[in-house]
């Protein structure tokens, strides 16, 4: 098995970002990451995938899409779609039919930001998903990097503040989006949960000085998915992009808050008499399945199981639950970071039946 690092939900100049593709990249190799997406708001780039290769590490540039209706005076319900073979720009009207044309071309898909709040002191409105009529999605965008701003923002100065030192923004995922998750795999929808950065860079000119709000090289040593996949990535475009999404896919990743503490070397697996199973795997529990659960440091770890907690365990790293009941089990670790408590690591499910 090999865990790489995966961040996603990128803005470029190709449409409200600050960085160019090479430029993003670059900046994602000096920051340890395997593999970006980019993900302009309704911009298909052609001819822009590929390794970039730099001095001492080379990275994964993959081009996605961030969908939705310009012409929706909400400006609501956007969609990332990651292996797209087209723009799908023109279908950003039509929810159910966006998302059939994505599966029937071999995309993922995921909803972006499902509950994110309007900021007025800014102007920003409240874009979240509202349309939950659809279905055949791979998965939600459990937390993003940016709307949280939203939600920990009463007034302009706290804005302010979280913008000059970012490195105090991010707690969790919001209540209602780990609702929406918990209620879709409840009702039998193997929902992929991910982390985006919806990183732009914004550049502000303050006097003759130039700050980077919010940079690229926050966001890739912030919020990160962890993919493991069966093998290596062999540096070949092609092979590598199907080896990744189909891992992706099977919510063969978790998601790692990496500024708190490294998350590398997290393993969330059920053990049972016919073998060891991981995340995203179906496991037959009738005769017993031994949870076992690992992290890279000390924290407070929860088992929750159809979205309600099971067992919690205090300042360790390693720890073990038995179990003969069918149901949807994942992980989050806590950690204390600047004061507060914070969530460190979230898991996809392990899916146990009778």
């Amino acid at each position: 098995m090999e865990e790489i690092l995966v961040n996603v939900h990128i803005h470029s100049t190709l449409s409200d970002g600050s960085g160019s593709y090479a430029e993003i990249a670059k900046t994602a190799a000096e920051s340890g990451i395997d593999v970006i997406i980019i993900t302009d708001h309704n911009v298909f780039p052609i001819g822009l995938e590929s390794y970039y290769h730099f001095e001492n590490k080379s990275v994964l540039v993959l081009t996605g899409e961030e969908v939705h209706d310009p012409l929706d005076q909400d400006q609501k319900n956007h969609l990332l779609i990651f292996n797209p073979s087209r723009d799908y720009a023109q279908l950003a009207s039509a929810h159910q039919v966006l998302l059939d044309a994505i599966h029937k071309d071999a995309g993922l898909s995921f909803i972006a930001h499902p509950v994110e709040a309007e900021l007025p002191s800014f102007g920003e409105p409240d874009i979240s998903w509202v349309d939950w009529s659809i279905h055949g999605f791979t998965g939600l965008e459990l937390w993003n990097g940016m709307s949280e701003i939203k939600h920990r923002s009463p007034n302009m100065l706290s804005a302010v503040f979280y913008a000059l030192f970012p490195d105090y923004l991010a707690h969790s995922p919001h209540p209602k989006t780990m609702e929406i998750w918990d209620g879709l795999l409840n009702k039998g929808f193997r929902t992929v949960a991910i982390c985006g950065a919806d990183a732009h860079q914004i550049i502000k000119n303050i006097g003759f000085l130039k700050k980077k709000v919010y940079p690229y090289e926050y966001h890739f040593k912030a919020l990160n998915n962890h993919v493991v996949l069966q093998k290596p990535l062999t540096g070949r475009l092609q092979s590598d992009k199907k080896m990744l999404f189909s891992a992706m896919q099977a919510g063969k990743l978790f998601i790692g808050y990496d500024l708190i503490h490294p998350t590398n070397g997290f393993s969330f697996k059920a053990q049972g008499i016919s073998g060891s199973y991981g995340m995203g795997e179906v496991v037959n529990c009738s005769q017993g399945i031994t949870i076992q659960i690992s992290t890279p440091a000390p924290g407070k770890i929860l088992l929750f199981r159809n979205g309600v907690l099971v067992q919690r365990w205090k300042g360790v790293d390693h720890c073990a639950y038995t179990t003969t009941t069918p149901g949807v089990y994942r992980v989050e670790v806590w950690r204390s970071f600047l004061g507060k408590r914070r969530t460190w690591i979230i898991s996809n499910p392990i899916y146990l039946v009778s």
